[in-house]
């Protein structure tokens, strides 16, 4: 079907706009948090996968972590597991353990692999226990319950946190044509397995290997100020200013925590993108309209 002229040249305008931006993040990391609408519906997700195989043969190394908390969720209600959460954390044990292994190491993480394969990409699978390139610790929450006086550390199982990242495996693919999708397990130096954030994971993976912009898919338009409107840039000043003010709360804190500390840590920037838009990747790093909140270093970009 042929273009009319006025179609051609929007088109060509949108392609003519997306040069420069070739030009800044060629040679450069990307990290990408992939979950939400986006790793379900099937039109999001076959967007979401010709993003990253463009953006691999234009010259850009995209890394992309995974979530998998509903595909968990189903699957232990298949098993007849029962889900515990305190403090809207999944408690975690042995059994529990194994399924989200299964799901996530397994099930979810080769269903992205395959994805990018078939819009004509490469992509390598692992999860933190290869070659131990995520070490990991218990975690545990804070949990004040009724009759108690302050709140009291609780062991909620195999949950964990990033205690450090080797980026040697990485670093090999990175001259590969290979994209690394790395499901948000763990492992201490004992051998035990922890299941992990995967935003905590994507941004400790970004200050590891020092990329240019981390990217955390969610399902909402981004972070909104007391009227409802999306805030499309801030500083981390502005950040810290609207978590203390309460602008910021509840489940934003740990997304915007996780890119606080990517930023803080010499990563250019972190955005918090509406995954619910197709092709949110693309319009936020090849076009001059993002699709949500941009978080940098006011500081660093004015030296």
């Amino acid at each position: 079907m042929a273009f009319s002229r006025e179609s051609a040249l929007d088109v060509a305008n949108i392609l003519s706009e997306s040069l420069p931006y070739i030009q800044r993040f060629a040679g450069k990391t990307l990290v990408i948090k992939y979950g939400g609408n986006a790793m379900t519906d099937e039109k999001l997700k076959a967007g979401f996968a010709r993003d990253i195989v463009l953006m691999k043969a234009i010259g850009i190394n995209p890394i992309v972590v995974h979530g998998g908390g509903p595909q968990i969720g189903e699957m232990l209600q298949k098993l007849n597991i029962e889900s515990k959460f305190i403090n809207g954390m999944r408690v975690t044990d042995s059994a529990t353990m194994d399924v989200v292994e299964m799901v996530l190491g397994g099930q979810v993480n080769k269903d992205i692999v395959s994805m990018i394969s078939q819009a004509g990409g490469k992509a390598i699978g692992l999860t933190g226990k290869d070659s131990h390139f995520i070490q990991a610790k218990k975690l545990f929450v804070k949990h004040q319950a009724e009759g108690m006086s302050a709140p009291e550390p609780v062991d909620i199982g195999h949950v964990g946190e990033v205690a450090s990242i080797d980026i040697s495996v990485l670093k090999v693919l990175e001259n590969s044509d290979l994209i690394p999708v790395i499901a948000p397990i763990g492992v201490d130096a004992e051998g035990n397995s922890y299941n992990i954030n995967a935003d905590l994971v994507a941004g400790k993976v970004a200050e590891a290997v020092g990329a240019e912009k981390l990217m955390l898919l969610t399902n909402i338009s981004g972070v909104q100020d007391k009227n409802g409107n999306v805030l499309t840039g801030l500083s981390t000043a502005q950040v810290d200013a609207l978590i203390a003010d309460g602008t910021i709360y509840g489940g934003m804190l740990p997304k915007i925590s996780c890119a606080l500390s990517a930023v803080n840590a010499g990563v250019t920037s972190a955005i918090i993108n509406d995954g619910r838009v197709p092709h949110a990747v693309l319009l936020e790093i090849l076009t001059d309209r993002g699709v949500g909140t941009l978080i940098s270093n006011a500081k660093k970009d004015e030296e």
